[in-house]
């Protein structure tokens, strides 16, 4: 059974409730079947039982105040209303990408790289990276590396370049003592209460 034509509709059942509460299903099912006529412009409209039953499931009283359904044209002729499945909607959908996403992945397999110079040799390629990473690394000194030993020889050999320079004028050196500002000593603030109290 091929199906011509096929949409997916929202139908909102809400009048439903007008009618007396014994009849609410039967009216429900009413409804759907003279939204098919008006949208699918064909008399002979059959309903699948999946679609009835989700209809009467709540009894005859409480009907759905809105259903989705799906309207397909047969090839007799009739309009076959039946419940929509979102899920094996998606299943199809995906299905169908993944056959697409195939087939463009072997149109990419079979044709040839075009933008790759035939002339071009390879291993002046590979070669030409080797020796400019070397320059590189020789050009840049590795700033973040550690010394590769704490011999306390090699430490006092390097110069200290927060260190004062020594001056070689003594009478400079008797005037102003060194101090070291990271020795210093911390400054208490003064508090009212070691302040002495003037005597009048």
């Amino acid at each position: 059974m091929s199906q011509e034509v096929e949409r997916v509709y929202t139908i909102n059942l809400g009048k439903v409730l007008l009618s007396q509460s014994q009849h609410r299903a039967v009216r429900a099912i009413n409804m759907i079947k003279e939204f098919a006529r008006h949208h699918m412009k064909t008399e002979s409209i059959k309903i699948e039982e999946e679609l009835a039953h989700k209809i009467w499931a709540r009894g005859v009283r409480s009907p759905p105040r809105k259903i989705r359904v799906r309207m397909s044209k047969t090839d007799e002729g009739h309009i076959l209303v039946s419940l929509y499945d979102e899920e094996a909607e998606s299943k199809i959908l995906a299905d169908a990408e993944a056959a697409a996403k195939k087939a463009e992945t072997k149109k990419a397999d079979a044709k040839p790289d075009i933008t790759a110079e035939p002339d071009a040799d390879p291993a002046k390629e590979v070669a030409e990276p080797k020796v400019m990473d070397t320059v590189k690394e020789d050009a840049k000194p590795d700033i973040t590396a550690e010394p590769e030993s704490t011999d306390p020889v090699k430490e006092d050999a390097k110069p200290d370049i927060t260190a004062e320079p020594e001056s070689t004028d003594p009478v400079k050196e008797a005037e102003s003592p060194k101090q070291d500002p990271k020795s210093e000593p911390a400054k208490e603030p003064k508090s009212k209460s070691t302040k002495e109290p003037d005597s009048k």
